[in-house]
């Protein structure tokens, strides 16, 4: 690409009236004679700065992605002698972000025994994938509440994302599925991957969507939650045809658990499945609710009642073919997320749909099924939630160091600088527990898994909801009113502080989780100890 012109600021001072119009911002000299009747602010706070810098006013009204957007079609040259200004130093969408805290401490330098080059790739690959592939569609659903198309998630699934969300166990799967370009698109082999490279993948999630957390949940919040069961409690035939499709994108599947009388307390639900005469089917009736992509789900993993207590859990794989119906539910987010009411009205499943563990289809091994699962799920919801909680970390520094107030930048006010050490004090420690926890996992058996890190994840999910708190108050307050406008500076901001309460709830409540932490080390020895 040819060297851009150079122009003083006396040639660009020539250049302001309503016919001939420039302006300097960050070093760069852009025409904005057309383009003044385009800017959503109009015209005349253009011409105010006409033939002048006006780096300074425009950082403290605009994010840097407006010039990523608009400076290539507008820009004329560069002022001679400019310091490399702010768009030196933030980082490219697809790059690791410099703001202090805005991503996890490896990526800001730091060593680490968790992570070597290869995550540093698949990170990179990914963030470009979610950025152009996935986001043009997520901001634009977001306010339409349009859901995913077909298209999106094969996507997702051809690159590898999918298999990526579901981790290290599906690995071996991915061999017998012709399409699926892991390696080629996000840089990393089956043999390699990891439980933090599934880590990464959920961050990049909550990272590249942050402004989109209803189209966000609905590219696969069901899909993440509801896949692992078939993985590990559903019978071969039922597998082997299940994970392909799903990985592949070519199906939708989601977990219906929740029901309206029954949400932490999963022992307490009322939907029934009654065998047949004949005992080849199960007749199911009930209403699950809140479900996650139910909307447009292809299968539903299922939890029913076959007998009392919670010995009487059980769980069957449904297909929507069998009769199940949809409403869609309102929530504080999109619709896109495609949050359903699934009603199971004499709902006919074929009794080899039982599901149980170590994929043997058998009655009463629901409940088991279902805590070992909320382990993922929970540790899932950590990961993107906490990435999350990182993007608003980062626009709050990036706009304490541009808005100016009371004649000094905000970053310069110690008030502000004790906001942003909270935020990042309870997101950073939260973060320390999550790679911890991932490294149990990356060494125990799914089975050992269950067991031992129930309460371990229970502190992860209710600390990181907790420190989401924090964030989205200090941010909302740091913001002022751009944190409760839409669009523009402070969208990140409001999106979070409309939405972090989901984490709070989903996959447990913190009141659940913080007791459960407790509860589950309260055995054997533990209880013997004296003061």
């Amino acid at each position: 690409m040819a060297a851009l012109p150079e122009f003083t600021m006396e040639q660009v001072a020539a250049h302001q009236s309503d016919d001939d119009m420039w302006i300097v911002v960050d070093g760069n000299v852009y025409d904005v004679t057309k383009f003044k009747r385009a800017h959503p602010g109009g015209a005349g706070v253009l011409k105010i700065y006409a033939g002048k810098d006006c780096s300074q006013e425009f950082f403290a009204m605009h994010k840097a992605e407006v010039l990523e957007k608009w400076g290539r079609k507008l820009i004329k040259g560069t002022v001679a002698g400019a310091q490399a200004g702010a768009m030196q130093s933030t980082a490219n969408a697809h790059h690791i972000d410099v703001t202090p805290y805005s991503e996890p401490s490896f990526w800001m330098g730091w060593q680490s025994p968790y992570y070597n080059e290869s995550h540093t790739t698949f990170r990179l690959k990914l963030r470009a994938f979610v950025r152009d592939v996935l986001r043009p569609d997520a901001v634009e659903g977001e306010d339409t509440g349009d859901y995913p198309t077909a298209e999106l998630y094969r996507a997702m699934g051809t690159s590898g994302l999918l298999a990526a969300r579901i981790g290290k166990a599906v690995m071996p799967f991915l061999g017998m599925i012709p399409g699926i370009e892991l390696e080629a698109t996000l840089g990393v082999k089956p043999s390699e991957f990891d439980h933090f490279h599934e880590q990464i993948a959920h961050e990049e999630m909550g990272r590249g969507l942050g402004q989109a957390p209803g189209f966000n949940d609905g590219l696969g919040a069901g899909f993440c939650i509801g896949l692992p069961p078939v993985l590990h409690f559903a019978p071969a035939h039922i597998r082997d045809k299940v994970v392909p499709e799903v990985l592949r994108g070519d199906k939708r599947i989601c977990l219906a658990i929740s029901e309206p009388a029954a949400g932490s307390d999963v022992a307490g639900m009322l939907t029934t499945a009654t065998k047949t005469a004949d005992g080849k089917h199960y007749i199911v009736n009930g209403v699950k609710k809140w479900i996650t992509n139910g909307m447009f789900a292809d299968y539903f993993v299922t939890a029913v009642r076959t007998g009392s207590g919670r010995n009487g859990i059980s769980m069957l794989f449904i297909s929507r073919d069998m009769g199940v119906e949809t409403k869609a539910i309102k929530t504080t987010y999109s619709g896109s997320a495609g949050t359903a009411l699934v009603i199971l009205d004499d709902v006919k499943v074929p009794v080899e749909n039982l599901m149980g563990l170590g994929n043997r289809g058998k009655e009463g091994q629901g409940f088991a099924c279902i805590m070992y699962n909320f382990n993922h799920e929970r540790w899932f919801i950590v990961a993107q939630f906490l990435a999350s909680c990182r993007l608003c970390i980062a626009d709050c520094f990036k706009w304490a160091t541009q808005r100016m107030a009371f004649g000094k930048p905000l970053i310069e006010q110690p008030v502000l600088r004790q906001k942003l050490a909270r935020m990042a004090g309870a997101v950073e420690s939260a973060h320390a527990l999550l790679e911890s926890v991932t490294y149990q996992m990356d060494k125990m058996p799914y089975k050992e898994q269950s067991l031992k890190l129930g309460g371990p994840i229970a502190l992860l999910k209710y600390q990181s909801t907790r420190a989401g708190a924090l964030v989205a108050d200090e941010a909302v307050q740091m913001f002022g009113g751009r944190a409760i406008t839409k669009t523009g500076m402070g969208a990140h901001v409001e999106r979070f502080q409309k939405t972090y309460k989901y984490a709070a709830i989903l996959g447990g409540s913190e009141e659940v989780m913080a007791d459960l932490a407790i509860r589950q080390q309260m055995v054997g020895p533990a209880m013997q100890a004296k003061l």
